[in-house]
């Protein structure tokens, strides 16, 4: 299984990169992930809904240029559908079992995704109703498909 993760910005802190390359090489047994980091815009504070919007969509295009034709999409979005980890790896092992061997998952910049991005997507995943800053969301989501992995494998690590 091919897995992207597309994620607007770069992740500055070091600790954040470490726990990424962690778990980078954690799921190189289990799948090729390839991280795409795509350029941030630049928000104003107390920004207008326009200029929200005009970010969005400049941060969606960039995005979009790496979406592939054949690849399952899920978009992480607050209004997105929310899932175990028992349910994410059930996702995961389906989507391969489907002929799906390429999953692209995208995570948006500091004031969310584009429409185009998310209408593009095939599934809108949310880890919760709270906001968490974006780069710590790639740590979160590496986490979560470790996570699946080992379940869908029955290896201990999941309690």
């Amino acid at each position: 299984m091919n897995i992207d993760i597309i994620a607007v910005g770069k992740v500055k802190e070091r600790y954040l990169r470490d726990a990424i390359a962690e778990y980078s090489k954690r799921l190189s047994r289990y799948c090729r992930l390839n991280i795409i980091e795509v350029q941030d815009e630049k928000t104003p504070e107390h920004a207008s809904e326009g200029v929200e919007r005009q970010i969005k969509r400049k941060e969606g295009e960039r995005i979009l240029k790496h979406i592939k034709p054949d690849a399952y999409v899920i978009a992480l979005a607050i209004d997105g559908r929310m899932l175990t980890s028992e349910g994410l790896a059930a996702q995961i092992d389906q989507l391969g079992l489907r002929g799906h061997s390429h999953i692209q998952m995208v995570i948006g910049g500091s004031i969310g995704l584009d429409d185009d991005v998310l209408r593009r997507a095939d599934y809108a995943l949310s880890f919760s109703k709270m906001t968490f800053p974006h780069q710590l969301m790639r740590v979160i989501l590496l986490e979560q498909i470790y996570r699946a992995y080992k379940i869908n494998a029955g290896e201990p690590y999941h309690k």
